[in-house]
């Protein structure tokens, strides 16, 4: 209860005490996106004129990689493709320096290039996920339109999926680094559906009326169960989240979330979205789903020494002590 005996701008001032501001945060990483840039001398930046940590043009997002092993595997793979009728979707912002798309190429990227992921799996086995596979292949932006009937559109796609030796996905890495938030249905947003829990009259959804699979795969894995008595839809503002856990669960993969433990968005010392929409998950599949943070994966990096000509790039250019 609010102390009546304080203003509301003392309390206001008081609130959240124990966690840091998100615009802080983007503030402090933003700073050092723009001295990535001014000080980089590998590279001539031609910047936004109004924003110091985006390079002016989206074409020019491979200025925006630190390795170009990286950029160059990329453009191959966009190139390979395009020549398959298939889209890479470069994302519209790639070229900003706090990118989520790419941070995720200069972390994983160099990993995916030079074959070796022992970092990767020592994090994840620390977080009981056991992983006796070896990766054959990887692929950024990973989508199959299959698995929820998503045949127009932009269909579900994956930041970073890791193939295992028969050339079935099972490690799904989906990145987070300033977003506020998992990205909510565009239905609701656009105003054209009131955010009501569809369940029990499914009808009631455009996505189920064009045909899409969200909620079969809902029932298929037992997440109904536990929402059918929630008032609003958890697509409204989660959507994003649960499209991308059953698409990896559909895969029998595991859903892994690279965040950036200095935001208080998606986990902060146990607070945020991911601990909240666990609670949403049936037991039995809490074991497929886990979260990784950067400062996780980039000490394990440096400690296991391998892979150093690039890392101290990556702190740098990303603020990580």
């Amino acid at each position: 209860m609010a102390d009546k005996a304080k203003s509301s701008r003392q309390l206001a001032n008081e609130w959240g005490l124990d966690l840091p501001k998100h615009e802080s945060f983007k503030k402090n990483v933003r700073a050092h996106a723009t001295n990535w840039f001014f000080t980089n001398k590998d590279h001539e930046y031609a910047l936004h004129p109004k924003m110091s940590y985006c390079l002016e043009k989206q074409e020019d997002w491979n200025k925006n990689i630190i390795l170009n092993d990286v950029s160059e595997y990329i453009e191959q793979k966009r190139k390979e493709k395009e020549a398959q009728n298939r889209f890479f979707p470069l994302h519209k912002y790639v070229h900003h320096g706090l990118s989520s798309q790419a941070l995720v190429f200069n972390l994983i990227g160099p990993m995916i290039v030079s074959k070796d992921f022992q970092p990767l799996f020592n994090v994840l086995q620390k977080k009981n996920i056991i992983l006796n596979q070896t990766v054959s292949e990887a692929e950024f932006e990973y989508e199959d339109s299959d698995i929820f009937n998503e045949k127009h559109g932009q269909p579900t796609s994956i930041d970073v999926v890791l193939m295992d030796e028969n050339d079935k996905p099972f490690i799904f890495i989906e990145s987070k680094f300033t977003e506020n938030e998992f990205g909510g249905c565009s239905v609701f947003s656009s105003g054209d559906c009131s955010g009501k829990n569809p369940i029990g009259q499914l009808s009631d959804c455009y996505l189920y009326h064009i045909g899409r699979k969200y909620w079969d795969l809902m029932d298929e894995f037992g997440f109904n169960k536990i929402i059918e008595k929630e008032k609003i839809c958890v697509f409204v503002n989660y959507y994003q989240f649960f499209r991308e856990v059953l698409f990896s669960l559909k895969k029998n993969g595991v859903f892994t979330l690279l965040y950036d433990e200095r935001s208080p968005v998606f986990n902060y010392k146990g607070k945020g979205l991911m601990p909240f929409l666990m609670e949403f998950v049936p037991e039995e599949h809490k074991t497929k789903i886990t979260m990784i943070s950067i400062q996780e994966l980039v000490s394990e990096i440096e400690r296991s020494d391998r892979q150093t000509h690039w890392i101290g790039k990556f702190k740098l250019k990303y603020g990580i002590n």
